[in-house]
């Protein structure tokens, strides 16, 4: 996981093949479910747009924390993940909606 922390946010779509693969095999390996200190160092990681999947791959994992991420609306220019994760959290009842 700290190997998958450090390198930063995902690439975007624009990155080579092999970074993209390593980042993937990164992911992969972090077994599940995270704590709340992971899912929260996770959710740092999203990139730009959707990394040929990858990014769905971290928005799952982020979710088998014991916590919602975020735990408060994002603001409206947040990264597009972040605001995912708050939708799924409302609608799946762990937050209310404000």
């Amino acid at each position: 996981m700290q190997a998958f922390i450090a390198d930063g946010p995902l690439p975007d779509w624009e990155a080579e093949e092999e970074q993209i693969d390593r980042r993937d095999k990164q992911l992969r390996a972090i077994p599940a479910p995270v704590t709340a200190e992971e899912a929260k160092a996770l959710a740092a990681c999203f990139g730009p747009d959707d990394c040929y999947g990858v990014a769905w791959t971290l928005l799952h994992l982020v979710e088998t924390g014991p916590n919602p991420v975020p735990t408060a609306r994002p603001a409206a220019d947040a990264n597009e993940w972040h605001q995912r994760l708050w939708i799924r959290a409302v609608n799946g009842g762990l937050v209310p909606e404000t």
